[in-house]
């Protein structure tokens, strides 16, 4: 009997002050301090994040500037634009078609205007509705992504490639009217060839695949033939556009980067630098 009249006793407690409040477990402390929660309201530990579902700060870049470096992709009132639109369409196309999302940008020679297309082409991209692009600057002898967008930056690739930063970190979100492009910078390095062709740079590429598997990523390459650089990297790419200039490549140049590219697929070739006044900026083939 003086059992059961302690528990009534007990209840009756219960009632006028509430139930007792349970100790906080250790991960009930380590998902109040990670902020992950699910979608039925439950709180987890630290986890995969959804880098989709995380705001970043963007940079605002600026059309007069863009326009002085020949970038003008971002809009749809630029003439100018049309000959990139297509080109973006039929890219896209065709890597749909075949599930890729790398495609590498290079050159026989330097002076062919790769990078100006590689942005170009980014920008297109990113005024598609659903689309997003990452733009990568790959060429360590001479990176110029940056430049031509007017962007200052404190991490790239190198610092990626070397484990000091992850790629949410390095990669800058930047913004022109309601567009969105995501980069990666580089800096000038020395001793490219054997970053280019190092076991961390490969997996660098198999991350930005992963993690950026819904976007198209355009990596601006160097050269084919001013160093072993692109030949390094080409097993890790989808896809290549390749860019030549009238009055700067050779026929023979074009026939030298095709012995390069015979176990990768070229979903193109543009013509930059066309005399004709009346010509569009490039063409393609």
């Amino acid at each position: 009997m003086e059992n059961i009249r302690q528990a009534i006793e007990r209840a009756k407690d219960r009632e006028r002050t509430g139930p007792p409040r349970q100790p906080e477990s250790r991960s009930d402390d380590l998902s109040r301090r990670s902020g992950f929660r699910s979608a039925a309201g439950y709180e987890f530990g630290p986890g995969p994040r959804d880098e989709s579902a995380i705001s970043f700060p963007e940079t605002e870049l600026n059309s007069a500037f863009l326009q002085s470096n020949r970038i003008i992709a971002h809009g749809v009132t630029n003439a100018l634009s049309g000959p990139f639109d297509m080109l973006r369409t039929q890219i896209l196309q065709s890597m749909d078609a075949k599930g890729q999302n790398i495609l590498a940008i290079t050159s026989p020679t330097p002076a062919c205007g790769k990078t100006v297309t590689s942005v170009n082409l980014a920008l297109s991209i990113a005024r598609q509705p659903e689309r997003s692009a990452v733009l990568v600057d790959l060429d360590l002898r001479k990176p110029m992504v940056a430049s031509y967008l007017g962007l200052e930056f404190h991490y790239d690739v190198q610092s990626v490639v070397q484990g000091r930063k992850n790629l949410s970190e390095a990669v800058i979100h930047a913004r022109i009217d309601d567009q969105q492009l995501m980069i990666l910078p580089a800096t000038a390095k020395s001793g490219s060839s054997e970053l280019m062709a190092s076991r961390a740079m490969a997996e660098m590429l198999r991350d930005l695949r992963r993690e950026y598997s819904s976007q198209t990523i355009i990596v601006d390459l160097p050269p084919i033939l001013s160093s072993d650089d692109v030949i390094a990297i080409l097993p890790q790419v989808d896809c290549v556009l390749l860019v030549v200039a009238v009055g700067t490549s050779k026929v023979s140049d074009i026939e030298e980067c095709n012995k390069h590219l015979q176990s990768t697929e070229v979903v193109r070739i543009v013509v930059n630098k066309v005399p004709k006044a009346s010509a569009p900026y490039y063409g393609y083939y």
